[in-house]
């Protein structure tokens, strides 16, 4: 009986442990793991018991990745349909192995953080797009509008292309914007100009203006009104407006240094009717000169400091730097450059005879002046300043003498301010008067035998003074040269 018994336990022990290794060997291969190994002699009892332990292990670690694979497939599942993906592509009907689960979590990771990036994307840009139709005044009249503007920021699709059409509707809605700007800025400006046209008063122009402010719509079509109510009251106007213009358009002939007949070439200038008709020639000359102004505004600059220059007498080497920019400009342009109606060195040369002649001119007066004065005083003597005392000869003491030199040097500094750049030297013509009746002429000498050092730098110089009959600077004459 106890024999049989154990022979029976023996043949179920056997046949347990026969199913056991049959499904361990399955639940192995289905894990992905090393087949399980017997470690040494052991009876059959506990050989059982190990490998139903052992199947019970492996059976628990595929339920857990059947439920984790099935966790991950749902947070796939939820990622991919906000970004509008394709699901991760894996076997759910098997089990995956560790490394199949480790890629699907990185995967899931990679998910989790396109999708934190294209919501903070999408948050921007839809806070852009919401001030964009604010400052249009524009209602979302599409469904994707409406879907991005009205509805939950979570339930929008993320989508690549979504994301771009999102980028799109903000380029369209920022370009309306810039042109809306565009619009106001050109109403303001045309505002401006009639407002200084019409010579509207500042108080008034404050009034309008407070209400005129930014870009929308609104703001948009009160300047258009504004601009409309101008325009009405210009056409009232159109003496008073034609003359404002005149001295705009003059102040561009005097920018652009244009000649007489050049200016008598825009013959609406000095026409008396005063007709739409002529406004709108005036005003189509004062649009092509403000063109042509800031076209050549460079060049202009240049000459109008030379000019400076000239007056001033600062800086001769500007002449140079200018006639090389405007030959650069005559051989691109392939034309001349003018000012005055004249090429720019010729306008120079003649400015440089126009002053010399001035200066002989102001020297033969003072001469002419002197002589008279010797003559008047030699023929009839001076007339003395006050009636107690006659006016004689000045005692040659030194400090009178000196007091008298220094005045002399300092009124001749003052009125010859420009003389010292030309190293000319200012010289006085000697006076003598008729002594009073019955004495002796004493004739005195104001010479006191020095080289004046103003002299010296008239002989120093000499090469300074005189160029084709015009004082120059050899600087200067570089420059000139054509």
């Amino acid at each position: 009986m106890m024999i049989a018994e154990e022979e029976s336990l023996k043949e179920r022990l056997i046949k347990s442990i026969a199913i056991c290794q049959k499904e361990l060997t399955t639940l192995c291969s289905e894990l992905h793991v090393e087949p399980f190994q017997e470690e040494g002699d052991t009876t059959i009892l506990q050989l059982e018991k190990d490998l139903r332990t052992q199947v019970e292990l492996m059976r628990k670690q595929k339920k857990e990745r059947k439920q984790e694979l099935k966790l991950l497939q749902e947070q796939d599942q939820e990622l991919c349909e906000v970004l509008c993906m394709p699901h991760y592509d894996i076997d759910s009907t098997s089990v995956p192995s560790l490394d199949e689960l480790n890629r699907f979590r990185q995967h899931l990771a990679t998910l989790r953080e396109t999708k934190a990036s294209r919501h903070e994307d999408f948050v921007n840009l839809k806070r852009q797009i919401i001030l964009c139709m604010e400052e249009l005044d524009h209602t979302p009249d599409t469904s994707f509008e409406r879907d991005v503007v009205c509805e939950d920021e979570d339930a929008f699709c993320l989508s690549l292309e979504n994301v771009a059409t999102l980028q799109k509707l903000l380029r369209q809605l920022e370009m309306r914007k810039s042109q809306n700007e565009a619009v106001c800025e050109g109403l303001r400006a045309q505002i401006r100009e009639l407002w200084d046209r019409l010579q509207i008063p500042e108080e008034e122009r404050e009034a309008v203006a407070m209400s005129m402010t930014g870009s929308k719509p609104k703001a948009r079509k009160a300047l258009q009104l504004e601009v409309d109510r101008l325009e009405e009251l210009k056409m009232q106007n159109m003496k008073k407006v034609i003359e404002a213009i005149r001295v705009e358009v003059a102040q561009y002939w005097d920018k652009c240094f244009y000649s007489q007949e050049q200016r008598q070439a825009f013959a609406p200038y000095y026409a008396e009717d005063f007709t739409e008709n002529l406004l709108q020639l005036h005003d189509a000359e004062i649009l092509r000169l403000k063109n042509y102004y800031a076209l050549h505004k460079e060049l202009f600059e240049g000459v109008q400091k030379w000019e400076e220059s000239w007056r001033l007498f600062l800086d001769f080497e500007l002449e140079e730097e200018l006639k090389a920019r405007i030959e650069m400009w005559e051989q691109e342009q392939s034309k001349e450059f003018m000012v005055n109606g004249q090429k720019f060195m010729e306008y120079v040369t003649e400015q440089w005879e126009t002053h010399r002649l001035d200066k002989e001119r102001a020297k033969q007066e003072r001469q002419l002046k002197n002589k008279k004065q010797m003559e008047t005083e030699m023929l009839y003597g001076s007339t003395p300043r006050t009636p107690s005392k006659r006016r004689g000869l000045v005692p040659n003491t030194p400090g009178k003498v000196r007091k008298l030199n220094t005045t002399t040097m300092s009124s001749a500094t003052a009125n010859s301010s420009i003389r010292p750049v030309f190293g000319g030297t200012l010289y006085h013509s000697p006076v003598s008067r008729l002594p009073p009746s019955g004495t002796k002429v004493i004739v005195t000498s104001t010479c006191s035998g020095k080289k004046t050092p103003r002299a010296n730098r008239h002989g120093a110089n000499k090469e300074n003074l005189e160029l084709s009959g015009s004082f120059l600077s050899a600087r200067t004459f570089k420059g000139l040269q054509i």
